[in-house]
C-alpha cells in the first residue's frame, strides 16, 4: 500500500482510464448516499457547466467505488442526483433513486437534465446499488451520458423518431411500450388519458405496479408473450382506476407494446343486455329462458358411477284472483303485488335453489337436485310449499292499500339426467290446476292421471274443433208445455254427432270447450240455428206462436260482443226477438253483477226474452233477484225429481213457485215425469212444464212429425200429457 497522500499507480491508471472514458463518451459519473452525501466525478462536473474552480471533498466514504480511482471529487451544490434533472423528470427520477437504495433495483432512462448555464439537452441516466461486506446498501453510483451528438449525429433518425412519436400519439387507442422488465418506457396521449396520469411519472415504472399491485395476470400474460413471441389478449378488471381494460400485448425485440382499451362501458352495456335477456325487468327474477338454461343443465348431470341419482322438484305457482286486481285497482297495484310476491318467494327457497317469473302471474321454483332419494324431495318440496302459501297469503301493502292474495301451487319431481323440460313444465302446470280445481290456496303433487286426463282433454279439444269445420253438431228440440196443456215453446239441446262414439251429450263435452274457449264459436253456432229455426216457424199458423229457449253459459254471456252476436243472430233471421229466450245460469251472479244487469237490459229492452235456468241451485240472492230483469225463473229438475216423496223438495219448490209469483215472473218446472208431479205443481200454481212426461228432446225433423199429429190448434188449444205421450211414441 503506497504511504498516506500518495496514489499508487494502479489508482492512477484507472482514474486516467476512467478519465478518458468520461471524455470519449460525453459522460460523467456521480455516487449518492442518503441523506445528502452526492459526489461528482470532474466529467459529470464539465457534463454540468459547473465552476471550474469548484472544491474538492474527501473520496470518503466512496474508498471502494469506482470514484476511489480519484483522491477526491468535486464539491457540488446538489443535494442529490434527483436535482440534476428538469422538473417534469425529477420525480421520476426520485421513484427510481429511492427503489435503488432501497431494494437494490437498478435503474436506466432517459430524461432532461439542466446546466448550470439553463441549458437543457436530453441524457440516458444509469444507476445501480453497491453494497458493504455484510450485503447492506450504502450507496448508489450513476452514470450520465449526454445524447446530444447521438441527436446531432443521426438527424434522419431523429426525425423518424418524432414522426413516429407523432404518429403513435395520434392513435385513437391507447398505446404503450415497456421495456422487458415491464417499465414504462413509451405512453402516448390517449394512454395517459386512460391512466390519468402524466408521462414523467409513469416512464420507467413497471406497469403493474402503477394499475394494480395485487394484479397478477397482467404480469403473468407480458411474460408469456415474452418468453412466447407471441401476441395475447384478454380483458381484465383493474381497481385501481375502476375500469375494464381490453389488454392487447404484442412482444418485440426490446419489450413489448400494449393496445389499452377501456371496456367499462361495453361491459356494463354487455351486463345490462345480458340482465334483460335472462331477467324479468319488473321483478328481477330469473326469466323463463335463464329458468330453461338451468333446467338444462340439470338435465346433463350425470352422478359419477355408481352413486344413486338425484333428485329436485319443480313448482309451478299461480297466484289467485291475479286479473281482478288488476281489472279493479290497476296494473300499477298489479304490478306492486308481483313485486313483493317476487321477495316472498325467493326468502323461501336456498341460494342454490331457482325462483324464476315466467309472465303475468305465474312463477317457477326449481328445487336443487341434491335429494339422493324422490322422497327427500317430495317432503322438502312440500315444506317449501307450505311457506310459500303461508308467505304469500299474508297482507301486502300496495302503495297504502291493503290486499290479501292467495296462491296455487303444482309440484313435480325430477330424478335422474335425460328428462324431458317440456314435459316437466307440463307435469307442474296441470299440477298447479289441479290445485286450482280443489279450491284454490292450497299444494297438489303430479300424478300420472291428471297426464291421463290432460291427453284426454286435449283429444276432445282437437275432435270438437273437426267436429265444428264438419258440421257434426246438432240441435235437438223439447217442448215446454202451458199449465191448460198447450206447447209454447221449446228447448234447443245440443248434440254431437261423433263419428265413432255416435249421439255425444253435452254434459260429456260442454266443461271441456268452456275451458277451450270453443263454447263461443258453439253458442254463436246455436244461436244462429236456433233463429234460423224461429224464422221458419214463423211463417207458418201453427207454429209461428212458438218460442226456443237457448242455454248460455257464463263464458259466452260475458263475452264483450255477447249482445251483438244475439241481435244479429235476430236480424239475420228476421224474426221477434220476444221469440228467442236465453236461459242463463246463476253463476252469471256470482260477480260483475252490474255488468250482467246492464248487458240483460239492453237484452231486455230489444225484446229478448231472459229466463234464470236451474234456479235454487247456485247464487241467486233475493236483493240480485229483484234487480235482474227477467221473464222467468225455471226450477231446477233436481227439486222435481222428489216432490212427491221430499217435503223439503216440496216446500222448495212451492217458495220458488211463491217468489216468481210475487215478482211477476213466469215460472217453468223441468224434469216432470209423471202426472202426478204435474199435478202437484199445478196444485203449487206452476204455470209450464217440461220433461219426459210431455215428450223426449228430438230431432228437427222427428219434432215436425211430432206436432203434425198435435190437433190443428195444438198451440192454442188444450192437450192432456198422454196425448202428448201416445204422439211422441
Amino acid at each position: 500500500m503506497p504511504p498516506p497522500g500518495v496514489q499508487s499507480t494502479g489508482s492512477k491508471r484507472t482514474r486516467t482510464l476512467v478519465r478518458l472514458l468520461e471524455l470519449a463518451g460525453t459522460a460523467g459519473g456521480w455516487t449518492y448516499a442518503a441523506p445528502n452525501q452526492l459526489s461528482l466525478t470532474q466529467g459529470l462536473n464539465s457534463l454540468l457547466g459547473l465552476p471550474p474552480e469548484a472544491q474538492n471533498l474527501p473520496a470518503e466514504p466512496f474508498a471502494d467505488t469506482l470514484f476511489s480511482a480519484y483522491s477526491s471529487s468535486c464539491a457540488t451544490p446538489y443535494a442529490s442526483p434527483v436535482e440534476f434533472f428538469a422538473p417534469p423528470y425529477q420525480q421520476s427520477m426520485a421513484s427510481a433513486l429511492a427503489a435503488c437504495l432501497a431494494d437494490g433495483q437498478p435503474f436506466d432512462m432517459r430524461a432532461e437534465v439542466i446546466t448550470a448555464s439553463g441549458r437543457r439537452f436530453w441524457v440516458r441516466s444509469l444507476g445501480e446499488a453497491l453494497r458493504d461486506a455484510t450485503g447492506r446498501i450504502v450507496q448508489v453510483q450513476g452514470v450520465l451520458r449526454d445524447l446530444s451528438d447521438t441527436f446531432k449525429a443521426e438527424p434522419a433518425a431523429s426525425h423518424v423518431a418524432i414522426r413516429l412519436s407523432t404518429t403513435l400519439d395520434s392513435i385513437s387507442e391507447a398505446f404503450v411500450t415497456l421495456d422487458r422488465k415491464g417499465r414504462f418506457t413509451y405512453a402516448n396521449r390517449e394512454s395517459l388519458h386512460l391512466l390519468d396520469a402524466r408521462e414523467a411519472d409513469i416512464l420507467g415504472q413497471r406497469i403493474t405496479d402503477h394499475l394494480d399491485k395485487v394484479n397478477s395476470r397482467l404480469h403473468r400474460e407480458i411474460r408469456l408473450a415474452l418468453a412466447s413471441g407471441k401476441s395475447v389478449e384478454f380483458e381484465e378488471f383493474y381497481a385501481a382506476l375502476g375500469k375494464w381494460l381490453e389488454v392487447r400485448a404484442y412482444p418485440f425485440e426490446d419489450g413489448v407494446a400494449l393496445y389499452l382499451r377501456d371496456m367499462t362501458e361495453r361491459k356494463a352495456a354487455k351486463d345490462e343486455i345480458e340482465h334483460l335477456a335472462f331477467y324479468d325487468a319488473l321483478t328481477q327474477l330469473p326469466n323463463r329462458q335463464l329458468l330453461m338454461d338451468r333446467l338444462g343443465r340439470a338435465q346433463d348431470e350425470i352422478p359419477p358411477h355408481g352413486a344413486p341419482a338425484q333428485s329436485g322438484a319443480l313448482m309451478f305457482i299461480d297466484l289467485d284472483h291475479f286479473k281482478v286486481l288488476n281489472d279493479t285497482l290497476g296494473h300499477a297495484k298489479g304490478d306492486l303485488l308481483l313485486q313483493q310476491a317476487a321477495v316472498r318467494l325467493s326468502g323461501c327457497v336456498q341460494a342454490t335453489d331457482t325462483v324464476a317469473r315466467l309472465g303475468g302471474d305465474e312463477f317457477v321454483i326449481m328445487l336443487d337436485s341434491t335429494a339422493t332419494h324422490t322422497q327427500d324431495a317430495e317432503l322438502r318440496a312440500h315444506a317449501v310449499g307450505q311457506q310459500v302459501l303461508a308467505a304469500l297469503s299474508e297482507p301486502y301493502d300496495l302503495a297504502g292499500y291493503e290486499h290479501h292474495a292467495t296462491c296455487s301451487i303444482g309440484v313435480t319431481i325430477f330424478s335422474g339426467h335425460g328428462f324431458s323440460i317440456g314435459e316437466l313444465l307440463k307435469q307442474a302446470d296441470l299440477a298447479m290446476y289441479e290445485a286450482k280445481a280443489a279450491g284454490r290456496n292450497t299444494l297438489c303433487f303430479f300424478n300420472p292421471r291428471m297426464q291421463a286426463t290432460a291427453t284426454a282433454n286435449a283429444a276432445l279439444n282437437i275432435e270438437l274443433r273437426q267436429g265444428l269445420r264438419n258440421q257434426n253438431f246438432a240441435l235437438h228440440y223439447q217442448p215446454q208445455v202451458a199449465r191448460d196443456g198447450r206447447m209454447s215453446g221449446v228447448e234447443a239441446l245440443l248434440r254431437w254427432q261423433h263419428p265413432r262414439r255416435g249421439l255425444v251429450y253435452p254434459k260429456e263435452f260442454i266443461a271441456q270447450a268452456e275451458e277451450s274457449g270453443l263454447i263461443l264459436p258453439l253458442g254463436k253456432w246455436v244461436l244462429d240455428s236456433a233463429c234460423r229455426q224461429l224464422a221458419l216457424w214463423s211463417g207458418r199458423p201453427e207454429t209461428e206462436g212458438l218460442s226456443i229457449a237457448v242455454n248460455v253459459s257464463a263464458r259466452q254471456f260475458r263475452h264483450p260482443e255477447f249482445v251483438d252476436l244475439v241481435m244479429n243472430a235476430i236480424g239475420e233471421a228476421g224474426v221477434k226477438a220476444r221469440r228467442l229466450k236465453l236461459e242463463l245460469t246463476e253463476s252469471l251472479l256470482a260477480t260483475h253483477i252490474d255488468v250482467t244487469i246492464a248487458k240483460m237490459g239492453v237484452l231486455k229492452e230489444a225484446g229478448v226474452t231472459l229466463s234464470i235456468d236451474d234456479f235454487g241451485m247456485g247464487y241467486s240472492g233475493l236483493s240480485y233477484l229483484k234487480r235482474l230483469p227477467l221473464d222467468q225463473l225455471k226450477i231446477d229438475r233436481s227439486f222435481i225429481k222428489d216432490v212427491l216423496t221430499d217435503p223439503n223438495d216440496a216446500a222448495i219448490a212451492r217458495t220458488i213457485i211463491g217468489l216468481a209469483q210475487s215478482l211477476g215472473l213466469d215460472i217453468l218446472a223441468e224434469g216432470v215425469e209423471t202426472e202426478a208431479q204435474r199435478e202437484l205443481l199445478v196444485r203449487f200454481g206452476c204455470e209450464r212444464y217440461q220433461g219426459y212426461l210431455f215428450c223426449q228432446p228430438l230431432p228437427i225433423d222427428e219434432l215436425e212429425r211430432f206436432m203434425r199429429k198435435l190437433p190443428k190448434t195444438a198451440v192454442t188449444a188444450s192437450i192432456t200429457p198422454c196425448q202428448y205421450s201416445r204422439m211422441a211414441l
